[in-house]
């Protein structure tokens, strides 16, 4: 399933890299680029998920972020 339409991230790149030991939160955001311009920001708010797909502890429901947390 895509977790990050911006840039087309799936959670099994997202599952490869915590098999690979990217498992801390800024080595996600820089290793998938949802910090970038190309990213609308709302990743950053899930960060969450993502390191709990890095983990191996599969994917879970998280709220977005609230509009005003969204990078313009």
């Amino acid at each position: 399933m895509y977790i990050c339409l911006c840039k087309g991230i799936t959670e099994s790149q997202v599952q490869k890299l915590g098999q690979a030991g990217f498992i801390a939160a800024e080595e996600l955001i820089s290793m998938l680029g949802i910090d970038d311009d190309g990213c609308c920001g709302r990743c950053i708010g899930n960060i969450d998920l993502f390191l709990a797909l890095a983990a191996g502890e599969g994917s879970r429901v998280v709220k977005c972020p609230d509009r005003d947390q969204v990078r313009t």
